[in-house]
């Protein structure tokens, strides 16, 4: 059994340290000191997730409900706690400062001070928060949330608060988890990376590592059921420059939807979207569809989903997001958000893995695996090297409502949860940017009681800091504005005076006429005449622009 508390100073330990080096080899050694059963646990808890994301398990737990519970764990007011959480800028050191003090007997101050709790009985906390469901169900997570708090010390409750919110803040991202997965059980990273792109979850590759080696790592694989990590794209700035790095291409329209996974195994049908989240209940008319057309038994096919107008052309994403988000009377909104899916891989069939083959050879099993019709169609694709072909399709892609082209090398296997140069979108070049925000403002007169402006940040790969680069008020009507302030008001982690700050959660799709350089903001650079395009439920914060991709922008449009 391994202490809450030895992760807990390991954790500590981290945050004094800046070299990615010395923090994998600190990783490293808790991955070999922590016991078998408690391995996979501690190899998600240190990159601040809980569960593995494809089991569609969510803590649920806001800022709002997390302050209840560390207020009654304290003993002190619920705005106590969002005065410390506004004065010291942390959630977790908020916690720590509320339970310091606490006058009440905790149940670790009956074993010398020291905590009782290990690292899977937080665990098994967690998980029963995840479960609980229905009428009453946040007072009971409040409860199980309190008695957590009233079993560790002050210093426990820190990373306690931070894992509720899945943000443990300390730097530990899927690289170096991987790495010390490596180091710390004697097998190639690569076969690591492998396996996590394959399995979708670093718990269980370190689990496998330590007990099988290197051939155990090996033998892990894709499965019905458990989401793969897609395949991403890079951004290529002409057709002549994808014909450049490329050679032969294969162009397909780069559609104005939503990325969708499509696992089936007979009738069974399993639908993820972009961020693998579960959204097969919100698209019944889509599993219905696999299930009469896609013929093979089993298979894990990848495409997207588009909402189709009368017109002919796309929806509107926001109406597409409509469906889902949509939890509860799905059938009425059927007819109103229609929808068509259109697939252009495949990575698994009939008990065969298919993502080392090419891509070329993996169409010819997608077209064997598909009947086209009753709106689930095959991407159109296109095989050639001349530029102006590629343009034709570009313009075409463009007339119809869409965003552009992909570009992909025939040859290239299916490399999942990797942005390389085998697959290249082309986009008209002033692209829009995804945005995570991570503050707002409310609004003054008549919108008094809304949240009228939003502060937006991109991200630094190297240390997952977020730096802002502007604020969005425009693009939003009263309806707008009214939808977001439900959705961010779960989110506020502090406010002061008309000032917010939220969890960054959320991304938004922002268009703009120009980056210009800004002291005014962390990242140096600030967006000319920002709008709200949309909000990208589908994306999480890996999919926000990194400072390195603005840097970029903003040096083409000042050739």
């Amino acid at each position: 059994m391994t202490g809450f508390d030895c992760f807990v100073s390991v954790c500590r330990r981290i945050e004094s340290i800046s070299g990615s080096i010395e923090i994998t080899g600190v990783v490293s050694g808790l991955l070999r000191s922590v016991d078998d059963d408690e391995l996979a646990i501690v190899a998600r808890f240190i990159m601040g997730e809980v569960f593995p994301r494809w089991t569609g398990l969510e803590l649920g737990v806001g800022p709002n409900l997390l302050y209840m519970a560390i207020a009654k764990a304290a003993g002190i007011k619920v705005s106590q706690v969002k005065d410390l959480v506004r004065d010291l800028g942390d959630v977790g050191e908020a916690a720590r400062a509320a339970l310091v003090n606490k006058t009440e007997v905790s149940f670790s101050s009956f074993f010398g001070g020291k905590s009782s709790i290990s690292v899977g009985e937080v665990y098994s906390r967690f998980l029963e928060i995840a479960r609980f469901s229905g009428k009453g169900s946040q007072s009971a997570k409040v409860r199980t949330l309190q008695y957590l708090f009233s079993s560790v010390s002050p210093d426990e409750a820190v990373y306690i608060s931070r894992l509720a919110l899945e943000e443990l803040r300390i730097g530990v991202g899927e690289g170096i988890v991987r790495d010390a997965i490596a180091d710390a059980f004697g097998v190639d990273k690569e076969l690591v990376e492998r396996g996590y792109m394959l399995t979708n979850d670093l718990g269980m590759v370190a689990c496998t590592a330590k007990r099988g080696g290197e051939a155990g790592l090996r033998g892990l694989g894709i499965q019905v059921g458990r989401p793969v990590k897609m395949m991403l794209a890079q951004v290529v700035e002409s057709s002549e420059a994808a014909v450049s790095a490329l050679g032969c291409v294969a162009v397909e329209w780069k559609f104005d939807g939503a990325r969708i996974q499509v696992h089936k195994d007979s009738d069974r049908v399993i639908l993820y979207s972009r961020r693998l989240e579960n959204v097969t209940d919100s698209l019944p008319d889509i599993v219905g569809r696999v299930r009469s057309r896609v013929v093979a038994r089993e298979a894990i096919l990848d495409g997207e989903v588009v909402a189709i107008g009368a017109d002919g052309k796309p929806m509107a994403f926001q109406q597409l997001l409509r469906r889902f988000r949509r939890k509860h009377g799905v059938e009425g909104i059927l007819g109103k958000v229609p929808l068509t899916l259109n697939l252009f891989d495949i990575m698994y069939m009939d008990g065969r893995s298919l993502i080392d083959l090419p891509l070329r050879e993996r169409r010819r099993f997608l077209t064997g695996a598909v009947r086209e019709g009753d709106g689930l169609l095959l991407a159109k694709e296109t095989i050639t090297s001349d530029p102006h072909v590629i343009d034709s399709v570009y313009a075409d892609a463009l007339e119809a409502g869409h965003e552009g082209v992909m570009l992909k090398n025939p040859l290239s296997v299916y490399t999942p949860g990797k942005r390389g140069r085998n697959w290249l979108k082309l986009k008209p070049i002033m692209e829009n940017l995804d945005l995570v925000v991570v503050g707002g403002e409310w609004g003054k007169g008549r919108r008094a009681h809304l949240i009228g402006s939003y502060v937006l940040a991109c991200i630094d790969p190297e240390s997952r800091e977020l730096l802002q680069i502007g604020r969005v008020g425009t693009g939003m009507s009263d309806e707008d504005l009214k939808d977001l302030t439900e959705v961010f008001r779960e989110l506020i982690v502090s406010e002061e005076g008309r000032d917010l700050s939220f969890e960054p959660k959320i991304i938004f799709e922002v268009a703009y006429e120009e980056i210009q350089k800004s002291s005014n903001y962390s990242s140096g650079y600030a967006l000319r005449f920002p709008r709200l395009v949309r909000v990208r439920y589908d994306k999480s914060l890996d999919d926000a622009e990194t400072i390195d991709r603005v840097e970029s922008l903003y040096l083409r449009q000042r050739r």
